[in-house]
């Protein structure tokens, strides 16, 4: 009975998957980052200019998660 290592598959699917591992953690701090930016500018708004915009404080992180995440 032989047995076949293949080594060279493994070790490019290790580093595929540590690829992929990494990229999902650079969008999600991206999409963090972002979320946090658009809650910051809404926030900063006055209830006066939040009201000209038809839009109240307690919204602004529906507001900010639906533009970063869709």
């Amino acid at each position: 009975m032989a047995h076949v290592i293949s080594t060279a598959q493994s070790s490019h699917s290790l580093t595929a998957r540590i690829r992929a591992t990494v990229d999902g953690l650079i969008d999600s701090w991206a999409k963090a980052r972002e979320f946090q930016r658009t809650y910051n500018e809404l926030d900063a708004l006055s209830d006066h200019e939040l009201s000209d915009i038809g839009v109240r404080r307690s919204d602004i992180a529906d507001i900010a998660r639906q533009h970063v995440y869709g």
